[in-house]
Parts: structure tokens; sequence; C-alpha cells
């Protein structure tokens, strides 16, 4: 009987990396040695966005946010919390609208902050608005 594996991309080198579902918490990125999937988000840019999306094998729940908006602030420790709680079923990541226009015009992004879970490469589901940790998790858990 073959492991279940899935592709996840390193977090650090960009790497993509066969790892066993299993143990991906466990799993190191075979060019650079990185944790391939730790607990805590992502911060991703503009040139490593599309990689994560297209390239992971599970979910990954984008954060749309901006250091200056204070719901995103107070929501900054539930993201994390929320993402140890699903930790390894979905790969958690930020990103900064005001630094990464680009990203967040070709989402549409109106409003902040805005959750967004990507699967395969495509967005399945769309959440704006401050959540808490519990709430965040009710609202992943049916989509994976």
């Amino acid at each position: 009987m073959t492991a279940d594996t899935r592709l996840i991309v390193c977090p650090d080198c960009q790497a993509v990396n066969r790892v066993v579902t299993d143990r991906a918490s466990e799993a190191v990125c075979g060019k650079c040695r990185s944790k391939v999937f730790p607990p805590s988000p992502l911060e991703l840019i503009g040139s490593t966005f599309d990689r994560h999306i297209a390239r992971n094998e599970i979910p990954v729940l984008v954060d749309f946010y901006s250091p200056t908006c204070g719901p995103c602030l107070m929501m900054g420790p539930q993201f994390e919390e929320a993402a140890r709680t699903l930790h390894p079923k979905v790969r958690f990541a930020k990103i900064d609208t005001s630094a990464d226009q680009n990203v967040a015009a070709r989402f549409n992004i109106q409003a902040v902050p805005t959750l967004i879970l990507f699967k395969d490469g495509r967005e399945i589901a769309r959440q704006p608005g401050a959540l808490g940790s519990n709430d965040i998790v009710r609202w992943v858990s049916p989509h994976l």
C-alpha cells in the first residue's frame, strides 16, 4: 500500500516537495532543509503568491490584509490560532494588500480583511470582514 502524498511548496526557498500527507507537519524541504509546513501563517508577496496557490496540493487560506487596518490587526492573532487548529489540513498565508496592490486588484479585494480559500489553484470560497478563530475554523471546515 502506498502512502498518500501531496505537493507542498517550501515557504523559504519555494521548492515544491512531495510529502507524505500524514507526516506533513514534520517534513523538511529536500532543497533547503527548512520545515515545509510550519503551523503558522506564511507572509506571501506577489512573486511567491502564485506559486503557493498553484502548486500546493492542499487548500490555502489567504488573509488579504493591511497593516494599518484596525480589524485586520485584531484578526491577526485569531488567524494564527485558526492556523494551529487546522494544521496540517490547510496552509494559512497572508498578503499585505497595500504592498501588493496588483494581487489585491486581481482578486477584486474591496475591503480588508478578506479571506479567500484556494484549492487546486482556484478560489473556492470568500469571506470579507474580521472573524474570530472559531469562526474561521467553522467557515473553512465544510470546504475540506
